[in-house]
């Protein structure tokens, strides 16, 4: 059990937590604030990484994330400095993945330059919408020009760029779905994620909604359509579905995102940010405060960034590994975390199997095309006692 996390792969996230402003359907762990003290934040991350070094030393990293919040609100130099740290404590993989996540209204050719010059290798966009009426109901602050300008900005100073579409939004019909998404795939672009929109409680969408007031959401029925096309035209231009909300051509798929679904070890820096980590034959669940004021200070006054770590047992292993791996369109191996010893969870598997939702072949397990669309739903009745 020691040597799973090798299956997964070993990946660096960092989060930065702030925003320009707030999107009315986004739950993560994003602040607006008037001022950041960049040295400062930087200073902090190296703190941790310096930290969190030592206890994986001698392991390959095969990606560094930055997530958010806005990452392309971070200087380059920020970015270049909490780099040259990460190459300081761990040995990178050859084809190492670096990716920053981008708004197009923070987009700059000279940022953009400079974290090209940094090492990062790869950007995804939060372009969300290709009309400027849907972008102002998703509480977007770019239009579509800006956004496709920022995307020109960003293939020009890369070569690995993916962005984000949302789908099922208020009002949105089947056709002019097709037409965006057809849209989008003209570009040649090599990776999309493509999201439905779900409506997460805490969040101004999730308010509406509880108040009546979020009108013109699709029907279950409209919902799964747009799904279905999605599927279809992205297979058809050769971005084929990796994973439920993830399409790439072969060889483009998203290194980092891999490790999380396939259930490897990642180290996770910065507010709100979670972590696994496999240490003295232990998996542990790591997790950082939210607030950014609170772990700026922790990690300031020379204590940890983390909430005290929690030792996840053989059960809560198996039970993640299957969130997360079923997502993947290749599944899970039941050879890992000895999965193929669980009585329970084979009954399971054989009566989900017998219903055409699973397909369990040769020790891999996946969802079928008639599974996947319905994917927690069915998680649910995999994982019931």
């Amino acid at each position: 059990m020691t040597e799973d996390w090798q299956n997964g792969g070993f990946g660096l996230y960092i989060h930065w937590p702030f925003c320009q402003a707030k999107c009315p359907y986004c739950d993560f762990n994003s602040h607006v604030v008037a001022h950041v003290d960049q040295s400062a934040w930087a200073a902090a991350y190296v703190s941790e990484i310096n930290r969190l070094g030592q206890e994986t030393r001698g392991r390959v990293l095969q990606s560094v994330f930055f997530g958010g919040g806005t990452p392309s609100l971070m200087e380059a130099a920020t970015v270049e400095t909490i780099l040259n740290a990460v190459r300081a404590n761990w040995s990178l993989a050859n084809d190492i993945e670096i990716t920053l996540e981008a708004n197009p209204t923070s987009v700059e050719a000279t940022r953009f330059s400079g974290y090209r010059m940094a090492g990062v290798n790869r950007v995804s966009m939060g372009i969300q919408a290709l009309n400027d009426t849907d972008l102002k109901k998703l509480g977007r602050l770019h239009t579509a020009d800006e956004a496709m300008r920022a995307f020109e900005v960003a293939r020009t100073a890369f070569d690995r760029v993916s962005f984000d579409l949302i789908y099922a939004r208020q009002d949105q019909t089947l056709d002019a779905w097709d037409r965006e998404l057809g849209q989008a795939l003209a570009l040649g672009i090599d990776h999309l994620s493509l999201y439905q929109l779900t409506i997460e409680d805490g969040t101004a969408f999730g308010d509406r909604y509880a108040r009546g007031s979020l009108r013109g959401l699709p029907s279950d029925d409209r919902a799964a359509d747009m799904y279905e096309l999605t599927q279809e035209r992205c297979e058809a231009n050769g971005l084929g579905a990796y994973e439920v909300s993830n399409h790439a051509k072969i060889g483009s798929e998203s290194v980092h995102n891999k490790i999380y679904w396939n259930y490897g070890d990642y180290v996770g820096i910065g507010p709100g940010a979670h972590g696994r980590l496999t240490l003295d034959g232990k998996r542990f669940a790591t997790e950082c405060p939210k607030a950014p004021g609170k772990w700026l200070n922790l990690v300031n006054d020379g204590k940890t960034g983390e909430i005290p770590r929690e030792a996840l047992d053989l059960n809560s292993q198996q039970t993640e590994y299957l969130l997360m791996g079923m997502r993947l369109l290749s599944g899970v191996g039941l050879n890992r975390l000895s999965l193929g010893q669980n009585e329970n969870l084979l009954r399971n598997i054989n009566a989900l199997s017998a219903d055409g939702l699973l397909d369990y072949k040769h020790d891999q397990l996946s969802a079928t095309a008639i599974g996947r669309p319905v994917l927690n739903a069915l998680l649910q009745e995999l994982l019931r006692d």
